[in-house]
């Protein structure tokens, strides 16, 4: 059955409402790979309770509507999906705990043709319900690759942050555990395509893959690294996009070009030698 873009975009969503605490934070960064060094001063903060930092990519999974596209009215083959862009807006830094809110809307439905599939995109502001002030603006697209061909309008795929030609400023290695998917799934993304053997085989995976947004939260240690000397706070706006699956175990390389303020960055997976995100976008104080 052809997906409806007419009403997906008009779906109403609840208005999710999150309530977080320290170890939710611990949790988020232990799930993208924090602490593997207990020794590790830079990193501890982050797993810690003592002066706990919070990660700028939990965002990601704060006031989620959960797993959206196996509801029965959306009626998406759920299985065939995957994600292809994520942006922050980083209105404030997140306290290490409170309480937030936010309405997920899809924003828009591209029909990119059969073979390809349809391109979703959506977003969501959370707000401190406390404070009523916004703390981040989450856009998110996804490849539907099972949906495609529904008869809408053909648009073009727009500019992306280019890399620069010459050769990376800097350069951050970080492994991913076996186990990493099994543990980041913990802060709230439960798509069996991240833990089930079967369902990866059934999607064209040879085993199950890592979560995107947990290869973001890597990519995101190697920046707060190499850019922000693990300061979070630093960070205002982020952005990329995912084009291949990391495996748990393979290590991620992260490589940065910096112009001022502004960071040009992708990511690799070592062991396949093949970029997996790209065309990534920093912007810090």
């Amino acid at each position: 059955m052809a997906i409806d873009p007419d009403y997906l975009t008009s779906r109403q969503f609840p208005t999710i409402t999150e309530t977080y605490n320290e170890k939710d934070c611990m949790l988020y960064a232990l799930g993208v790979g924090m602490g593997q060094d207990p020794l590790d001063r830079n990193c501890l903060p982050f797993v810690y309770e003592k002066s706990l930092k919070v990660m700028p990519s939990q965002p990601v999974v704060m006031a989620h509507p959960g797993f959206w596209a196996a509801e029965r009215d959306i009626d998406l083959d759920w299985v065939q999906l995957l994600q292809t862009e994520q942006e922050l807006i980083i209105h404030q830094p997140f306290p290490s705990a409170g309480t937030v809110e936010a309405t997920t809307r899809l924003t828009e439905v591209i029909d990119k043709g059969e073979r390809i599939g349809a391109l979703i995109k959506s977003e969501r502001t959370i707000r401190n319900v406390e404070s009523g002030a916004d703390l981040c603006t989450v856009r998110t697209t996804v490849l539907a690759r099972g949906d495609g061909g529904f008869g809408g309008e053909r648009k073009p795929t727009p500019k992306t942050d280019p890399i620069p030609s010459r050769e990376p400023d800097k350069v951050c290695d970080l492994p991913t555990l076996p186990q990493q998917a099994l543990i980041y799934r913990l802060t709230g993304d439960l798509n069996p395509l991240h833990s089930d053997p079967e369902v990866a085989a059934s999607a064209g995976f040879k085993a199950p893959i890592l979560h995107g947004l947990c290869t973001m939260g890597v990519m995101t240690h190697a920046l707060l690294k190499l850019c922000a000397d693990y300061e979070p706070e630093r960070f205002r706006h982020l952005r990329l996009r995912f084009s291949a699956p990391v495996y748990p175990g393979e290590t991620i390389r992260t490589e940065v070009w910096q112009d001022g303020k502004e960071y040009r960055f992708r990511c690799k997976s070592v062991e396949q030698d093949k970029i997996v995100i790209n065309n990534g976008y920093l912007l810090i104080d």
